[in-house]
Order: structure tokens, then C-alpha cells, then sequence
């Protein structure tokens, strides 16, 4: 998994508004933790790694290793994250608390069968890539954060001879349009929680 430390101004700022920093961290540390239980009841998983952009807290549950984010920009840090685990990995980012164990084992199946795996995200990114094998060149001139960069990111592993099993598409949270609907699709999970105490408290407000 790579991600950032839920910290308020740091994280997930394009919530706000209607967010403040504050609830926008919130809500962060809420994706964040789904994620790592949906991690942590992968069966096919014999490491969970966090790639992390700042400190650990009381949110990283025992059983993870935290690694230090290394390079200038996510391309080198995707990269590096593979390549400081050294073996067949999948990777998953903290804006998708709707993940399941049973898409990791998918992701997970598809890098110990072939040689990589691919989940787009609906606004035109991705929201896990697995790699058989670490290797740079898969990230080397793919522009991140784009509505391209999932296109960007098959083509070039296509030029690399890379075959990847496509995984089922999900949606990513980066606006509060985004958060109201993964809540929608995830019920029970601490993200919708969240979202739902957030819209409480805009109905109290208005």
C-alpha cells in the first residue's frame, strides 16, 4: 500500500470545501484504515507493507511493515515502493475504502500466476497495479494524476511485453461527490460512517 499520513492540510485537500482540513484528514484516516482491514484479511497475502509519506500512528495495526516513501513524484515513489519489497507485490493507494480481500487475492493471484495486474480507476487513473517483478521502467514516463494516466500506464506496460489480468473498475475518492458515492457502494465501512456524520452535521448546520 503507498499513502500519506492522515494529516490535516496534507491530505485529500480537494474535499474541502465543503470539508474542512480537518474533516478532510478525517475522512483520510477512515479510507485508510478500510483499507488496511481489507488488507489484512487477504489471504493470498504473505507481506502487508505500507509505503508511507510520513509517521505512523495509533492507525497502523500490528501485522504491517512501514517503509519510508522514496523519490521526486509518485511515478519514482511507485517504483521504489516495488522495489524496497523486492518480490511479486500488488499495490493498492489509500482512496479506495470500498476494496475488498477477495479483489487483493485477485490482484495478488495475478502477479503469482503472470506477470502483472491492473485496476483502473472510473476517473481515468488506477487504483492497484501488481508486479511479478520490480521494475522501474513500468512507471518511467507516465504522467500521474491525469485522466490519461491509466491509458498511459497499460500502453506502457504493453511496450514492455507485460500481459496484466484487468481487475474489476472502482471509483476513487478525490472530491466529496467522489466520498458520497464509495459510501453509497461500501455501507458498514468506517468511511461511510464518516461521510454520514459529515452530512448530519451539514443538515444541523443548514
Amino acid at each position: 500500500m503507498i499513502a500519506k499520513a492522515p494529516v490535516a492540510g496534507r491530505v485529500k485537500t480537494r474535499l474541502c470545501p465543503p470539508c474542512t482540513p480537518a474533516q478532510a484528514a478525517e475522512l483520510a484516516e477512515a479510507a485508510l484504515r478500510d483499507t488496511l482491514d481489507a488488507a489484512a484479511r487477504a489471504t493470498r497475502a504473505g507481506r502487508r507493507v505500507i509505503a508511507l509519506d510520513g509517521t505512523p500512528g495509533a492507525w497502523l495495526p500490528a501485522g504491517f511493515e512501514a517503509i519510508a516513501q522514496r523519490g521526486d513524484g509518485l511515478a519514482e515513489r511507485l517504483a521504489a515502493a516495488f522495489a524496497d519489497v523486492g518480490e511479486p507485490a500488488f499495490l493498492v493507494g489509500m482512496d479506495t475504502p470500498q476494496l475488498t480481500p477477495e479483489l487483493l487475492d485477485a490482484g495478488l493471484d495475478a502477479v503469482a500466476d503472470g506477470d502483472c495486474a491492473f485496476g483502473a480507476a472510473l476517473d481515468g487513473g488506477y487504483w492497484g497495479i501488481g508486479l511479478h517483478t520490480p521494475d522501474p521502467a513500468v512507471f518511467a514516463g507516465v504522467p500521474m494524476s491525469t485522466v490519461r494516466t491509466g491509458a498511459a500506464q497499460r500502453a506502457r506496460m504493453g511496450l514492455l511485453g507485460l500481459h496484466p489480468r484487468i481487475l474489476a473498475p472502482l471509483t476513487d475518492v478525490d472530491t466529496f461527490e467522489d466520498a458520497l458515492a464509495v459510501a453509497a457502494e461500501a455501507p458498514g465501512t468506517r468511511f461511510a460512517e464518516h461521510v454520514a456524520a459529515l452530512m448530519m452535521l451539514e443538515e444541523v448546520a443548514a
